[in-house]
């Protein structure tokens, strides 16, 4: 007899290789003299690595911290992301699971006819006429109730790639999550500043309102006096009407802030109007400002760790389509009690089993493999493509919140040069009203640019505020490292 040897030893190496390529790691974005500086960093940008989590405290406002915590905690979409996350964990223990034997229950009968087959091994037929009563001998009775148990091995690990792919995706998903992290603090933060900026627009109208009404009195009084032709009255009129549109854009623009603010705190709309309904100062952003160097936001953006997890999980699913080429070998087994007889397994003597062992190897598939490793080759391909524009989109974002936040700080200087020489104005305006040398309406008319001075500066900062909240979410801040893996290693 021959002994198999030889096939068995071909059977494992072959179950112990793993079909397809190994993933390397993402493309190579940034050279050794482009990764090591931003291009738009000032003298004033430190080039240290900023912290990960809760940039939002260092605006030190404690009304913005209490609602994006409340964001973080009951906000939908992040609840939607963390049950991805569990489906996709979920898949990966599927697929690892999918590995091991099954063992189960089960209650059997096979009832068939096999003319020419003698099951009860008699004697040869007689020329006598058959007993109709008699049991027919190529007839097969099985009964058995017991244990089944089913187990497939790959030759070339596509099921070990297929666990891979799972862990990168499941990987992703993780990223996305703390991507979404980014994108909800900022957003809630973005509201919040432009709340606290059309709040105190809606007051500035307010007051601009009071004066530009004693500007249009006392307009109509000098034209009854005849000191004054009717044009003025009119012009005084139309700057009313513009102040009091202004005002009710601000007004909405309060209720529509406010909704927002609500629907990102996972609540209905209006419910944070008590909260938020007392103006207050808007938040500045501190006087050092750290962004690090680009290859430090490669590793901090989850948007560009999202991308190389779907890259690696591209790669790993190659893999698994080549593993499509290599044969199967699957055993089926059922031990437990029976016969020929339904009586049979009623008889714990009656020990049946049952052993199916069967090799599949689609040799002629018309290149159906092909085809699906060429598409995943495709799937691979554009997965490289997403990384490298996610990446220099990551590049963009951060350049541009540099840019916009340098000129902001710019621009927040001149302004408040501008408020200094109105309030100045305004301060010589009121001695020469006291002294008798201008009328109420001019000194309203210089008060009127000194809250037009006072409106334009708090803009202005919260323009600056809203560019460096915009740098942090171009930094990938706003998220903690997860205290343990997404998923385990296969």
């Amino acid at each position: 007899m021959r002994r198999p040897i030889p096939s068995l030893l071909l059977i494992a190496l072959l179950a112990g290789c793993t079909a397809g390529p190994d993933y390397a790691g993402p493309p190579k974005i940034l050279s050794a003299d482009t990764g090591h500086r931003f291009v738009r960093a000032g003298e004033d940008v430190g080039l240290m690595d900023p912290a990960l989590a809760e940039w939002w405290v260092l605006l030190d406002d404690p009304e913005l911290t209490r609602l994006v915590e409340i964001a973080l905690s009951e906000n939908p979409s992040l609840q939607a992301a963390q049950a991805r996350i569990a489906q996709a964990r979920a898949s990966v223990r599927q697929d690892r699971a999918g590995r091991m034997p099954t063992l189960g229950t089960q209650a059997t009968t096979i009832q068939g006819r096999l003319p020419g087959l003698d099951i009860q091994g008699g004697p040869p037929p007689s020329s006598q006429q058959p007993d109709p009563e008699a049991g027919s001998d190529d007839a097969l009775s099985f009964y058995n109730v017991g244990l089944n148990a089913n187990w497939e091995l790959e030759f070339a690990g596509g099921s070990r790639r297929r666990i891979e792919a799972g862990n990168a995706q499941a990987a992703a998903t993780v990223a996305n999550a703390e991507d979404a992290k980014v994108q909800l603090t900022a957003e809630v933060a973005n509201n919040y500043v432009n709340l606290r900026e059309a709040q105190f627009r809606a007051d500035q109208y307010r007051t601009q309102i009071k004066l530009q009404e004693e500007i249009l009195a006392l307009t109509y009084q000098r034209y009854q006096q005849g000191a004054l032709p009717l044009f003025p009255v009119g012009n005084a009129n139309a700057e009313l009407e513009v102040l009091k549109s202004q005002f009710a854009e601000a007004e909405a623009d309060i209720a529509v802030l406010l909704d927002a603010l609500a629907i990102l705190s996972g609540r209905i709309p209006g419910s944070t109007a008590e909260d938020l309904s007392t103006p207050r100062d808007i938040p500045l952003p501190p006087d050092q400002v750290t962004v690090g160097d680009p290859a430090s936001l490669f590793a901090r953006r989850p948007d560009i760790r999202a991308a190389e997890r779907t890259l690696a999980a591209a790669t790993a699913r190659i893999g698994v389509a080549e593993a499509a080429r290599f044969p199967k070998l699957s055993f089926m087994g059922i031990l437990g009690l029976g016969g020929s007889s339904p009586d049979d397994i009623f008889d714990v003597g009656e020990l049946s089993a049952l052993a199916i062992p069967r090799l599949e190897w689609n040799f002629l598939d018309f290149g159906r493999v092909d085809a699906s490793v060429d598409r995943a080759g495709a799937v691979r391909d554009e997965a490289v493509a997403n990384y490298r524009q996610t990446v220099l989109s990551a590049l963009q974002d951060a350049e541009r919140a540099l840019a916009r936040f340098g000129q902001q700080r710019v621009a927040l200087a001149a302004t408040a040069q501008i408020k200094s020489q109105a309030d100045s104005a305004a301060d010589l305006n009121r001695q020469r009203f006291a002294a008798g040398a201008i009328s109420r309406a001019d000194l309203n008319l210089a008060l009127r640019d000194k809250q037009q001075a006072s409106a334009d500066l708090v803009r202005t900062k919260a323009a600056l505020t809203l560019a460096w909240i915009a740098l942090q979410k171009s930094l990938g801040l706003g998220w903690q490292e997860p205290a343990e893996g997404a998923v385990a290693a296969p």
